[in-house]
């Protein structure tokens, strides 16, 4: 097994920030709860004032706007199940999204359908597209929410949000994004976005896993997901994860690099892709002509099977991922694949590589070449073997 590990997984994760790194030793020193009057209360409560207000800055919303959550899951739950708690009674019961979300807003919609409530999937097609046709169908005076995401996590594909936001305004829905997989990507504006809420996880820029943000632009209604103490303005009850706020602010500064990073990121996936392309048969890049994150590859490699390809790869020292993490170890093929009409084969042969910050051109070039034996090794198994084609 190699002893040199490299990093192509970070649509699932990312690695620490070292800023993180070197500040949580002396953070840990403030324990106590935020909500505490005493001195012991002082220090994490100057956290969470402190990372709200960067945050905030950074993102182009007021600080009393977010809120603090457990991470991108809670916040949206909180949305989706708080709209609906707040309009049942409105006269306004219907719900848009597409068919390509998070499970997090997909099982919160199916949970809203046991409840009565009428739920619009939106198609995503192979080319990244999504049916806006058939949203301006579905949109009416009868819409409470619409819930699409900013970006995609498997494929890297970028959804017309802005767009989207202002149609749904002109018929009085409000309009949620997961933006969990854009922060760290591509440079947010909320405000310039026009959305009601917003999604984001700490653990997906570079700071601490179980901690998230939502934003709720003032002036909006919405049950509380979590109640309890008066935490979060009575919006999210329980004591906060101080330590993980703290971090997630401190990354918040380093958000103004994101143009830049962005800028390498997409350099080295259009290497890749090209590399790949040209040297390995029977390829097919997903979405390659539509907007997508700068730093995501979604391939399939007819003849292979995703899961093999992964331990073999990480066998050889590469972590990278068939899909979500959060459907790892599931047998059945990606969702979000079969969703953008592949078949199930084409679903199992898949494979997604995502960079990050800290990856180089030389990591992405020593890929390549365990890749492209790893790739024959596992054809050379396989009987049935297509003509060699490939396709973007």
């Amino acid at each position: 097994m190699s002893t040199t590990r490299t990093y192509f997984d970070h649509n699932a994760t990312t690695p620490i920030s070292e800023v993180v790194r070197l500040a949580i030793p002396q953070a840990l020193e403030s324990w106590g709860n935020p909500s505490s009057i005493h001195w012991e209360g002082r220090g994490p409560k100057t956290f969470l004032r402190e990372a709200r207000i960067k945050l905030a800055s950074m993102l182009g919303a007021a600080p009393l706007e977010l809120i603090f959550t457990s991470g991108g899951s809670e916040a949206n739950n909180a949305v989706i199940k708080g709209v609906y708690f707040e309009m049942k009674d409105s006269g306004r019961n219907e719900y848009i999204t597409s068919r390509v979300e998070h499970p997090s807003v997909l099982k919160a919609f199916q949970f809203l359908q046991t409840q009565g409530v009428k739920v619009h999937y939106l198609d995503v097609n192979r080319s990244g597209e999504i049916d806006l046709e058939n949203y301006n169908k579905c949109l009416s005076e009868k819409t409470a929410l619409v819930s699409i995401m900013y970006a995609n996590n498997e494929t890297g594909a970028i959804f017309p949000v802005k767009q989207m936001a202002a149609l749904a305004k002109q018929r009085g829905a409000l309009f949620h994004t997961d933006a969990v997989q854009a922060l760290g990507k591509i440079s947010l504006d909320l405000k310039d976005l026009g959305v009601d809420f917003a999604s984001f996880s700490a653990h997906k820029f570079y700071a601490l896993k179980g901690t998230g943000l939502l934003y709720s632009r003032r002036g909006t209604e919405w049950e509380p997901l979590i109640h309890g103490g008066g935490q979060e303005r009575y919006r999210r009850g329980g004591t906060e994860n101080a330590l993980g706020i703290y971090a997630f602010g401190l990354m918040a500064e380093k958000l103004q690099a994101v143009p830049l990073e962005a800028k390498k990121m997409s350099d080295l996936r259009n290497h890749f892709e090209d590399r790949v392309l040209k040297e390995i048969d029977r390829v097919t890049v997903n979405h390659s002509k539509a907007l997508r994150l700068a730093n995501t590859s979604s391939l399939i490699l007819s003849d292979v099977d995703g899961e093999t390809l992964l331990m073999s790869l990480d066998m050889k020292g590469f972590a990278v991922s068939t899909g979500a993490a959060c459907s790892s170890g599931n047998p059945e093929p990606s969702p979000t694949l079969l969703a953008i009409g592949l078949s199930r084969q084409e679903a199992q042969n898949s494979l997604r590589v995502s960079f990050g910050w800290s990856n180089d051109r030389q990591q992405v070039d020593r890929f390549v070449e365990v890749l492209k034996t790893v790739v024959a090794r596992l054809r050379s198994l396989n009987p049935n073997q297509d003509m060699p084609v490939n396709h973007v």
